[in-house]
């Protein structure tokens, strides 16, 4: 526990004085009740429950103070408390390999319900933004309460060709980070940037499929717990910025990726504008992202287990520890204490202490 005014912890100093001030007038009274009366007739007449009874009320009034002074102080502690500031990035693919059916109706169809499905289940005091990927990425919804727009945008997606899975995850970054210096326009056309121009020379310069980044410092994976990015994908990166060095940046800014592989390991053939090509869920790389953020991935097979597994990320993403004022809550027991203090006095003796 911290304290923000901790120079008000000394007039904590005056319990004990207030304690000896007390035991002062027990013996004040003792002394005073045997000039009426023999020690015996005043020891029948208290009885020990009745001696034990008159020392609460005080007690209770005196954790009351000290409650008081302790609130005074402004304490913070870490507490566990519904999130009223969490934002979730959705960065979901919509590349050509989500058309597969091998989840029905396609992978693609089962991953919208499963998205809508989570935001209909998440409290709604979290907002949520939107990233959608293919050979490039962009933020198709940026965070909102409103569920209303983050289920048209979803319902909006169109298959693109490219899988750039590791642009998905810096322009949720970026989304989260506006001031990190994410150069999102030499992200955006990965390995297949155009030749001759400025952006080309920046990554002959040392950015080829790397993460263009700002100087920052790093801390601890999964430290960051006002945020994390759900990532929706088959795992097939085709272009664009490395996975794992994306999930790097992810981790090294505290941020968790909870990876949601959709489809079948085995996969299958699919054919579009006569091409046709094998895609399979590549689980080795989403556990990848996953244990390199500090997150969880999660196996989707089927429509139904995508839906069971966002409803199990919307509980674990629904509350948070963080630190936190308690002083009202102390102020708020102070009040208690003092309030049954009195009721006692008064039930007791018909008196207040």
């Amino acid at each position: 526990m911290t304290f923000l005014w901790p120079q008000f912890l000394w007039l904590l100093l005056t319990i004990p004085v207030l304690i000896a001030v007390y035991v002062w007038l027990l013996g004040r009274k003792k002394k005073m009740a045997l000039q009426y009366a023999s020690l015996s007739i005043v020891r029948e007449a208290m009885g020990k429950s009745q001696s034990i009874r008159r020392h609460i009320p005080p007690l209770l009034f005196l954790l009351s103070f000290a409650a008081m002074l302790v609130a005074s102080s402004r304490p913070f502690a870490v507490v566990t408390l519904p999130s009223e500031r969490q934002t979730i990035m959705l960065a979901m693919d919509v590349s050509g390999s989500m058309r597969a059916t091998d989840v029905l109706p396609n992978r693609l169809v089962a991953s919208q319900n499963a998205a809508k499905a989570f935001l209909a289940d998440l409290p709604r005091t979290v907002r949520v933004g939107i990233v959608a990927f293919a050979g490039t990425a962009a933020v198709v919804q940026p965070p909102t309460l409103s569920r209303e727009d983050l289920t048209a945008a979803i319902d909006k997606f169109q298959l693109q060709r490219g899988t750039a899975i590791g642009n998905g995850i810096m322009v949720s970054l970026a989304e989260l980070f506006p001031d990190a210096g994410i150069d999102l326009a030499s992200l955006q056309f990965g390995r297949e940037r155009p030749r001759g121009t400025a952006l080309d020379q920046a990554f002959n310069q040392g950015m080829d499929g790397k993460v263009p980044r700002k100087d920052f410092a790093p801390v601890a994976p999964g430290s960051y717990t006002s945020a994390a990015i759900i990532l929706l994908t088959d795992g097939q990166r085709t272009t664009g910025v490395d996975s794992l060095d994306a999930a790097k940046e992810a981790a090294d800014r505290g941020v968790r990726v909870y990876t949601v592989g959709v489809g079948t390991v085995e996969g299958e053939t699919i054919g579009f504008e006569g091409w046709s090509m094998r895609v399979k869920l590549d689980e080795e790389t989403l556990r990848g992202i996953a244990r390199a953020t500090q997150a969880e991935y999660f196996y989707a097979g089927t429509a139904g287990n995508l839906k069971k597994v966002y409803e199990t990320l919307s509980s674990r993403l629904a509350v948070e520890k963080k630190e936190t004022e308690i002083s009202g809550l102390l102020a708020l027991t102070a009040a208690a204490l003092a309030l049954l203090s009195a009721a006692l006095s008064l039930l007791w003796f018909n008196r207040i202490l």
